[in-house]
């Protein structure tokens, strides 16, 4: 048993530093407040915590007054998944747009400019980006969060993309360590198995933190998946193997380690969040992520408590949990000092050229546009359509809630547009949809559709009706292009959809490709 040489306030501190909770709500909760005082030191926002640039920059400026150095983390990938911009949709195209393009100047401009936008608004830590290898077509949660399947590809990527982050005062959390992309599980939902071995796992999962560690990224994120070739029994989140014996000691990386939410059932179900927090801080990492579903002060109690407890009982050395504290007070203490010449939190976002960058405040859609790929010799749109979006239910880290598709950017641009919604629940999609367009030419509009077996039938269905239609696929462009004219945007953000639209009306492809 550990020899216990602290006081329980300096235990209590330290078992507070390395939660990242949530709260509900757009302003910091009394007892949030209350705990930043006593020892917290991360807070983790999400789409429920978020107005307006503005609302967030009070919201973070009421944090720090109870803290000065204070994280204040976000899991604003751009893309599908945005916080920023939930209601919306993102301003930018996301990684596998990104990577399509394959420019890693682009990607550092972009990554760039989204710090620049979180910085203002008085976020330091991103938990982004995904240097996932997207290896896997049927790849449930990753997808488009990836640069590519390309490990060499998405190994530069990263890199770039953390350079740009960074340079912008903001923390970059690399994930899902060791590698979450050839997967068909949902780790939200249960523990996905990756069973290659481990020559397989060096050249490919790896190689993207080895470049993400060479680019300084600031913290790393631990996925809830199991490796047999790594680790037989725990997932790399709970696993001293994985944390300490391979990131750690043979890759060197000496930054955060942060954990994938505790309370996703990987976690949850199998050990409880109490006992996979314990676990994960001993085997190395140095900040549980809490409150993406539990977001209240019990909760926050409940680990705190629990990480005291285990001090005490000896299932967890003092020195570790010290040692994980002190690796959380020295990244908020690398953020006061980062900020450089990004405007101070509250500073209005201006049109044209992002302050002090040099870079296009639009870049997002810069790269939305470049990222298309028209394939078909159809025409294009010259009066109103009717948009036919076939949705399937999103995964849990992109959310229902985001809108996606090109609807409305195509009513902008054509008025008198209108649009449809079909989901495996409609009876017959096709046929709906010829009915609900009549005269009016078809747009379209799927998702992955290479993962959904309905997705398919109704746009085989579709095409075979009205061979017109112009197909836009907003996922991973796995099935073979068909159409009058097929657009692939490798993503759904809200400027994807922008770019889109555009490519459905010009009559030349857009500039850039």
């Amino acid at each position: 048993m550990t020899t216990l040489v602290s006081t329980t306030d300096t235990l209590t501190r330290d078992a507070l530093a390395v939660l990242q909770p949530g709260f509900t709500g757009t302003t910091a909760p009394d007892w949030l407040l209350r705990r930043v005082g006593e020892g917290l030191t991360s807070v983790g926002l999400f789409g429920r915590n978020i107005e307006s640039p503005e609302q967030l920059a009070a919201l973070t400026a009421r944090l720090r007054s109870e803290r000065d150095d204070v994280l204040v983390a976000i899991d604003e990938e751009g893309g599908d998944v945005t916080r920023l911009e939930v209601r919306d949709g993102s301003s930018f195209p996301g990684n596998f747009a990104l990577g399509s393009v394959d420019d890693t100047d682009l990607t550092r401009a972009v990554a760039h400019e989204l710090g620049r936008r979180l910085a203002v608004c008085g976020v330091n830590l991103n938990w982004a980006p995904s240097a996932d290898v997207n290896s896997n077509p049927d790849n449930p949660v990753i997808g488009v969060r990836s640069f590519g399947a390309d490990t060499a590809l998405v190994a530069r990527h990263t890199a770039a993309y953390i350079e740009g982050l960074q340079a912008a005062g903001v923390a970059a959390c690399t994930k899902h360590f060791p590698g979450h992309g050839d997967t068909a599980v949902d780790s939200h939902l249960a523990t996905p198995r990756i069973d290659v071995d481990l020559d397989t796992l060096h050249a490919r999962e790896l190689l993207p933190f080895r470049a993400a560690i060479a680019a300084g990224s600031k913290s790393v994120m631990s996925a809830h998946i199991l490796l047999p070739a790594l680790d037989p029994d725990r997932p790399a989140t709970l696993s001293p193997r994985i944390l300490t014996g391979l990131l750690r000691q043979e890759l060197g990386y000496d930054g955060l380690i942060v954990t994938d939410g505790v309370e996703m059932e990987a976690i949850s179900r199998t050990y409880g969040i109490e006992r996979g927090s314990v676990l994960a801080i001993a085997a190395g990492a140095d900040a549980i992520c809490v409150g993406g579903g539990l977001a209240d002060e019990e909760t926050v109690l409940r680990l705190r408590d629990a990480l005291v407890a285990a001090v005490h009982s000896g299932d967890l050395a003092e020195e570790r949990l010290a040692d994980a504290a002190a690796r959380v007070r020295a990244l908020a203490s690398w953020t006061q000092g980062a900020r450089g010449d990004v405007p101070e939190p509250g500073a209005e976002v201006q049109e044209g050229t992002a302050p002090g960058t040099g870079v296009s405040s639009d870049i997002g859609l810069v790269a939305a546009r470049r990222a298309l790929k028209v394939t078909g010799t159809g025409d294009r749109l010259t009066e109103p359509g009717y948009v036919a979006e076939f949705s399937a239910v999103a995964n849990i880290a992109v959310g229902d809630e985001t809108p996606w598709g090109i609807a409305a950017g195509l009513t902008r641009l054509l008025p008198g547009t209108e649009s449809g919604r079909y989901t495996s629940e409609t009876t017959d999609p096709a046929a709906e949809a010829v009915a609900a367009a009549g005269e009016r030419r078809i747009v379209a509009v799927v998702r992955d559709e290479h993962r959904h077996a309905w997705m398919g039938a109704a746009l085989d269905a579709l095409l075979a009706a009205r061979p017109d239609t112009i197909v836009v696929e907003m996922g991973v462009p796995e099935s073979t292009p068909r159409g009058a004219l097929h657009i692939a945007t490798h993503g759904a953000s809200r400027v994807c959809g922008q770019a889109a639209a555009e490519a459905v009306t010009h009559t030349s492809s857009p500039s850039g490709r």
